[in-house]
């Protein structure tokens, strides 16, 4: 779909108020082309073409729009269009929409709405946000495992439009406990009168209503799921979540990561739609913290400041060392805090990982130390001694940084810390100070500065 060719069609349409031909034209689009349409458009002009839509349609389409879109489109709406729209949503997408918006709105909103829409959100509100219960919905297909494949598919028939999908039915006993699953496709295969007991799987892999959402992520991705069950602790079946939750999910958590590693404190709102002075206190107390840890790096040098006056040349290739060092210990922080996001590392594998990256530190630091040797007596034309100081110094703090920037995420997350917290901005402040005092200590050894 060609978006900017489609807004220009649509925006034309209403201008010419040519309702009929606009309805048309948007009943035959995709439903997420249809809301890309609408975040594209003036909000007057959004609202105008949402109340175009059939109801069926806008509900579909509303499911799609951003958060921000959504609460301006309910709260234009009436009370009774509103409910409307949240009827027709399912569950889980409506829990999402009402977490955000003002409790005095929400009590309206449900007030009007339908009971079972009331019974299924105020039952995922009950769960902790980022839980696998505050992500699941309740729309799905059970059957009793006494049910005959002919009753199984008349059940179908008529619950399976509201459900979020039917590819899989879940068979639960009589005390609604999950016994086992059966997908579609073996009921259409199977003879009229076989029991739903019989052709069911019974080893089902479920997931309980506290699991983090980030585990939850990792089960769909380990067993390659379409769709998963949720469990109370008696596992009675309440919900599932489908993949496309997952996608969020994963999204989410990634934009997280990538912002703690970036000394941010994360947000829950686009870069577009974050205002300036927002955005200012998600980052200055990073900046406040790193900016006065970093006071001790200039505290080394000026206690070092008559060695220095010594052998000035020494003070050039501070910045060489120091960025090194940084850039070798993120190469390894950021190694490790993907490791750990995926279970692939645990804290039981410390010592692997050290002894794994001291190897690859000695190579990484003896071949910059032989090339940057080459580089110091050509072409900076330093004495011999004054370039063995400087390499000596870089294989050093090239160990020292990967081991640092291996362990510290490591350590954070056996305290309960999220290890994207030790990245590169803290963890590049600490091989800076260590990086300095390696330097100066092997300068006074080998040159024999003095303090």
């Amino acid at each position: 779909m060609d978006l900017e060719q489609e807004v220009r069609e649509i925006e034309e349409l209403l201008m010419t108020k040519q309702y009929t031909g606009l309805r048309q034209k948007l009943v035959e689009m995709n439903d997420a082309d249809i809301a890309a349409v609408l975040e594209e458009l003036e909000a007057e002009a959004m609202l105008k073409i949402f109340r175009i839509l059939p109801k069926n349609l806008a509900a579909d389409v509303f499911a799609y729009l951003e958060v921000e879109n959504q609460q301006f489109i309910i709260t234009s709406l009436s009370e009774k269009d509103a409910a409307s729209i949240i009827d027709n949503l399912m569950a889980d997408d409506a829990t999402d929409l009402l977490e955000e918006m003002p409790a005095n709105l929400v009590k309206k909103i449900l007030e009007t709405a339908s009971p079972e829409t009331r019974r299924d959100i105020n039952h995922l509100l009950r769960y902790p946000e980022d839980s696998a219960g505050s992500l699941m919905t309740v729309e799905y297909v059970d059957l009793k495992e006494s049910l005959t494949v002919t009753e199984a598919i008349e059940r179908i028939r008529n619950v399976g439009l509201d459900s979020e999908t039917v590819n899989i039915c879940y068979v639960l006993d009589n005390r609604r406990k999950l016994v086992g699953t059966v997908a579609l496709r073996y009921l259409l295969i199977s003879q009229p009168d076989d029991i739903i007991g019989d052709i069911m799987h019974e080893n089902v892999i479920s997931i309980n209503t506290m699991m983090d959402q980030e585990e939850v992520a990792r089960q769909f991705q380990k067993y390659d799921f379409i769709a998963m069950p949720v469990v109370d602790n008696e596992n009675r079946l309440v919900g599932i979540i489908t993949v496309d939750d997952i996608v969020d999910i994963l999204q989410e958590e990634a934009t997280e990561d990538i912002e703690k590693m970036a000394a941010i404190v994360p947000s829950d709102k686009p870069y577009m739609k974050t205002g300036i002075f927002e955005t200012y206190k998600k980052r200055i107390p990073w900046l406040l913290l790193l900016m006065i840890s970093a006071t001790f790096t200039g505290s080394i040098i000026t206690s070092f400041e008559d060695a220095l006056s010594v052998c000035v040349i020494l003070t050039a290739y501070i910045p060489m060392i120091m960025d090194t060092g940084g850039n070798a210990g993120g190469q390894a922080s950021v190694t490790i805090i993907r490791g750990l996001s995926l279970n692939e590392i645990e804290f039981k594998d410390l010592f692997k990982v050290i002894w794994k990256e001291s190897r690859v530190s000695l190579l990484c630091g003896l071949t910059l130390a032989v090339a940057n040797f080459a580089k110091l007596l050509l072409l900076d034309r330093l004495t011999v001694m004054v370039a063995f100081v400087v390499c000596i110094t870089l294989m050093f703090t090239v160990f020292i940084a990967k081991i640092i920037g291996c362990s510290l995420p490591m350590f954070a997350k056996k305290l309960g810390f999220d290890p994207a917290v030790m990245a590169s901005p803290f963890i590049t402040t600490i091989v800076d100070a260590l990086s300095l005092l390696i330097y100066f200590r092997i300068a006074m050894m080998l040159l024999h500065l003095t303090v």
